[in-house]
């Protein structure tokens, strides 16, 4: 009996163990690792987009400012009519971000082969429009006027355009720091109960985990502080994060040039299936 169980628990000894080995890389910076410490800042641009997200739909009205599908869906409500959507705030929101996006494409293209300066220089970027949002919320209150709204609507549209093409191309598996429906469904598409090679699920649910508590602190603050507190936090750690970026990126360490993407390792069943068509 206890040798029939051995393998089972041997997977699973190997699962928990490639899992936390998947949290240490991702939450802590190691200087001599492949990405040094661009997991730990992306997750913390992650968090950003919780705090940026939760003040946009709270306090702006039913619209994202990182999040581009849920305001592609958001247009199409009020396009059918539907009660407290606006068509013009979320054309204004998804405008924005393209601009933003440009913006970090610029900044890409100028610093792809070295992403520490690029990480450093898009976030100085972002600091600079979080900052203009932080004065904007503060001079709109806690029910901006539609002048106070859009122009809202712009910074931290751009702001998020500009961190999404930054990681983009700094391209950190599993760390886009907006989009989670990719990861969500690479945790079950690639486990072992689908066939795959493995979910690199420790990765992925730092990404959820880590928005998820950002929207909820940025809720929690705008329900029982001052409502530009979300943004003070988002600036505060995107500035944080810039500095960071800066000064271990100095000296051209090996992690600021862009590594290469592993091929994916072929599934026991796929490898199968290919043998048996041949």
């Amino acid at each position: 009996m206890s040798t029939q169980l051995t393998p089972h628990r041997g997977r699973l000894g190997d699962a928990g163990t490639a899992f936390l080995a998947d949290l240490r890389d991702t939450l802590l910076a190691d200087r001599a690792g492949p990405h040094g410490p661009l997991p730990p800042l992306l997750v913390s641009m992650t968090l950003v987009t919780g705090l940026v997200d939760a003040f946009s739909y709270l306090v702006l009205g039913h619209v994202f400012v990182a999040n581009m599908t849920g305001n592609v869906v958001f247009l199409g409500f009020a396009l059918a009519g539907a009660p407290g959507f606006s068509i013009t705030a979320s054309l204004a929101a998804m405008a924005a971000f393209a601009v933003g996006a440009l913006i970090g494409g610029r900044l890409s293209h100028r610093h792809r082969s070295h992403r520490g300066r690029l990480h450093s220089t898009a976030a100085a970027a972002q600091a600079a429009f979080l900052a203009a949002g932080v004065i904007l919320a503060i001079a709109g209150g806690g029910a901006p006027a539609a002048g106070y709204r859009y122009t809202l609507i712009a910074a931290l549209g751009i702001c998020m355009g500009i961190q999404n093409a930054a990681a983009r191309t700094i391209a950190i598996p599993d760390l886009t720091t907006t989009v989670l429906t990719l990861t969500i469904t690479g945790i079950a598409a690639d486990s072992a109960l689908a066939g795959g090679s493995g979910s690199k699920a420790g990765r992925r649910l730092v990404s959820i985990a880590t928005m998820l508590a950002g929207a909820v602190l940025g809720a929690a603050l705008i329900r029982h502080a001052q409502v530009y507190d979300s943004l003070v936090i988002a600036l505060v750690t995107i500035a944080a994060g810039a500095v960071v970026s800066r000064l271990l990126g100095r000296s051209d360490p090996p992690w600021v040039r862009t590594q290469p993407q592993p091929s994916p390792v072929p599934s026991p069943t796929t490898v199968t299936r290919g043998t048996d068509e041949h």
